[in-house]
């Protein structure tokens, strides 16, 4: 792991901090929230297999 790779580690994790904070800040519903998330993911993996298929 060289220098660069850290910083990218820190700068992600800077990133998932100050994404959570601003969701709270919301008063959102965590449940309701993480599930729309996976529904997401789900879509989005699906349309990558179809297009990994079609290639």
């Amino acid at each position: 792991m060289n220098q660069f790779e850290v910083v990218q580690i820190i700068a992600l994790v800077g990133w998932l901090i100050l994404a959570v904070s601003a969701f709270a800040a919301r008063g959102l519903n965590w449940k309701t929230s993480l599930r729309h998330a996976l529904m997401w993911a789900v879509i989005i993996c699906g349309l990558m297999l179809l297009i990994t298929m079609v290639r």
